[in-house]
């Protein structure tokens, strides 16, 4: 199901990292509009046309595809590996709960 003009808009509260607030000039957590339905891909194609600074620093610029260090979550649960159109739950959809972008850690 792909978005139309009549497709509903949602507040979507997403956490940055702080290296990514730096980069955007934000504070660590940002409200965007996102078409429905609310995805990994809805919310990173909005967060990148709000703050064009971002693109290519979470996803890859070509292929679109996460970054390896990169982990998503939402409703706290890690859903890095979901395909990227699949909808997240009513919770983060809804602004409840924060969509986290978070830079893993790595290194002994």
């Amino acid at each position: 199901m792909s978005p139309t003009e009549n497709s509903p808009v949602c507040t979507v509260r997403v956490a940055l990292p702080h290296h990514l607030c730096v980069l955007a000039g934000t504070g660590s957590e940002i409200d965007l509009a996102v078409v429905a339905p609310v995805s990994q891909r809805a919310i990173l194609d909005a967060l990148e046309s709000r703050y064009p600074m971002l693109r290519g620093t979470v996803r890859d610029h070509v292929t679109l595809k996460r970054r390896a260090k990169v982990r998503f979550f939402a409703n706290e649960e890690d859903v890095s590996h979901d395909p990227p159109d699949k909808v997240l739950p009513d919770v983060v959809a809804s602004g409840e709960k924060p969509f986290m972008i978070v830079g893993a850690i790595s290194g002994g």
